[in-house]
Formats: C-alpha cells, structure tokens, sequence
C-alpha cells in the first residue's frame, strides 16, 4: 500500500492521501476580493485528487497585502467574495480546505511578480510598509515604519479578525504565515528586526510577537478548526534565523497544540545563499518533526511521485504539499496513484477517463458503461 496516499488526520480534520496543495500567491483579486479567477483556480484544484488544499496567502488588513492584487480578508466584502468560491468548491468536492492567513510586513506595497515585484512608492498608488524595525528588505527601498504599541495590537487584532471571519467561511484550518520574510518571520529574525524592546533582541524577544497573535488566533479557532504555522526554518544568511531557533520556535507551537507545522525557508533577504534541488529542505521538515512530534508538511520542489513517497514512507515528514509542480500538472495525484498503484478521488462525471489499464484508479467501477 502506498504511504503517500494513506490517510492522515490533522486533529480532526480527516484528510484522504498526504498531499498538500501548498498556498499560492494569484495576485488577481480586486481590493483584496476574490474574482471568477479564484472561482476557477480553486475550482480546478478541488478536483486535483490532493488531500488539502490551503488557499493563498490572504491580508488580514489591507496595508498588509503583498501586492495590489493579493486576496484579502479584512472586512464584509472580502468574506462575501470569498464565500462564493468556497462554496462552489464544496458543492463540487469534498476535499478538505484551509487558509492561509498574512501580513507582508516590509514587503507590502509591491508591484506584481510579471510587473517587476519591486515596492510601489505611495506616490504611484502604493502605501508605506510597517516592520518591526525601520529597515528595507533591499537597500534601494525607502526604510518601513516601525511598529509601535498601537500598531502591533491593531494588527493582532486584525489576525484574529480575519480568523474570525475564516470561521464563518467553513475553513477547515487556518495556517499562518511566518516564513518567506513577510511579517511575522520578520519579527523571529534577527535581520529584520533590531528592536530594543520587550520585542526585539534575544531569540525569546524576537518569538514573543509571533507567539501572541498565535495565542490570540488560537483562544478564538480552538474547538471550531485546526491551527498551524508555515515557517521558514532558515535564513540562509550568515547571522540570520536558522534551524536552532526554528526548533525552540516550534516546541513553544507544540506547547500550544497546534494541529500542524508547513516548513519552509528563506524569503526574509535579498543575500540569502540557497542551493536548490530536489526535496532541498525536506531535511529541515525531517529534523522539526522528530524533535517535536508536531504534524509536518515537507515543501520545495517535491515533484516526483517516487520521491514524494518516500518522503512519507521513511517518516521525513507527514505530508508533502506541491506548488509549482501541480500548477503545471492539476492533476498531479492522479498520476501519482497511477505511478504508484494507488486509488484516488475523482468525481464521477470524470470516472471514465483513465487509460486502458489504469481503470480502477478512481476505485471500482461504479457505473454501467453504455
């Protein structure tokens, strides 16, 4: 029996195979409402045969959102356009969804990808960012605002509001974002953040905001959907954050119950040094979930089926999520299971698609054929 598509829970969230549909950024909302993009984009993936899907990072305030185009979460018009694509992916499906909730920090304010990616002045319709600390994710940018007291309580608030609103919508879980530089991982690092206050300074400083929208989100969501964290488990830069303490970070989520950790890394400067291959930070995943026992999601170009098990199958982590690769293949776990000899979900207006040989790829044939 395949590892990868054995079932797996998260609390109690029961979910069919291992798979993971990782948090993809579209930039195509309109003031942070989804669109007929959404509507199609998820729609797709809610037939893609994963375990989970985890839609894309979505700002809890409106200063808070990656681009112009980033989903968005903070008031009655976000909800309700968010609404109509759940919706359609739970009539269609019964897979599984989460939401990935995020705040960009210093890296707010920014063009698109396609457009360049670089930070948008308030004089050409951007806004200015907030930080921990007044310093630029790259040199060239004009400095962030500093958080001060009331900022970061309004933000923390913002966090819980839009888990609020998560609620509401059905999500099954909630991830927040705490890697890839943007807020909250901002506060865990050292190059992001040189306060000199109760927030900044040593490693138990640095946690302590992080720590406390965690418990906020979490005293509202605990009992009604499963929490967890993405983080990224290194910097890759000399002096930066790395992987002794994402372990203190991730005992202390342990410590308070959460249902998940997704594990990253990088993201948080422009001088990180990463050597990229296949799995190259499933070892990151490997080592926070045997130290902490913590439910892991292993991420970074996982695209082979084969590798994909094995990952499961020695216990390196206990699911994997794919991005890229299942952009470019949706239907990337059906041709896992075929690889693999497993079964997978499919609806049945598409049960008799399968090859010649592959016809119990979807389970036993359920329909007459005419």
């Amino acid at each position: 029996m395949s590892s990868l598509f054995s079932a797996f829970s998260i609390g109690r969230v029961a979910l069919p195979n291992r798979i993971v549909i990782a948090p993809m950024c579209q930039y195509s909302a309109e003031e942070g409402n989804a669109n007929d993009w959404h509507l199609m984009h998820y729609g797709k993936l809610a037939l893609s045969g994963a375990g989970l899907l985890i839609v894309e990072a979505t700002g809890v305030e409106r200063e808070g959102r990656i681009t112009p185009g980033c989903l968005g979460l903070w008031n009655d018009a976000n909800e309700a356009a968010l609404q109509r694509v759940v919706n359609a992916a739970r009539k269609i499906s019964g897979m599984p969804l989460a939401i990935q909730l995020a705040h960009a920090g210093r890296k707010a304010s920014s063009h698109k990808p396609w457009d360049g990616g670089q930070l948008i002045p308030p004089t050409e319709g951007g806004w200015s960012p907030v930080a921990p600390s007044a310093i630029p994710h790259a040199p060239q940018e004009a400095p962030p605002q500093a958080l001060d007291a009331a900022g970061l309580e309004r933000i923390k608030h913002a966090f819980v509001a839009s888990a609020e609103r998560a609620l509401r919508l059905g999500f099954d879980a909630i991830e927040l974002h705490a890697a890839h530089g943007y807020l909250l991982h901002q506060f865990l690092s050292p190059l992001a953040n040189r306060r000199d206050d109760a927030y900044g300074g040593s490693l138990d400083k640095r946690m302590r905001y992080p720590l406390e929208v965690i418990d906020a989100v979490r005293a509202v969501v605990a009992g009604r959907c499963e929490l967890g964290v993405r983080v990224s488990a290194t910097d890759w830069v000399e002096g930066g954050w790395d992987i002794e303490e994402c372990m203190v970070f991730a005992a202390a989520l342990r410590e308070r119950g959460l249902g998940f950790i997704h594990v990253s890394s990088g993201g948080v400067s422009p001088l990180q040094k990463i050597a990229l291959g296949p799995g190259y930070q499933v070892h990151l995943a490997e080592r926070i979930k045997r130290e902490t026992g913590l439910p892991t999601i292993a991420v970074g170009l996982i695209t082979d089926p084969k590798q994909a098990e094995g990952i499961i199958a020695s216990g390196q982590a206990d699911m994997v999520a794919l991005a890229r690769g299942i952009l470019y293949d949706p239907h990337w776990p059906w041709h896992a299971a075929a690889e693999l000899g497993a079964t997978v979900s499919a609806p049945p207006q598409y049960w008799r698609c399968p090859p010649r040989g592959l016809e119990k790829l979807f389970g036993e044939i359920r329909t007459a054929q005419r």
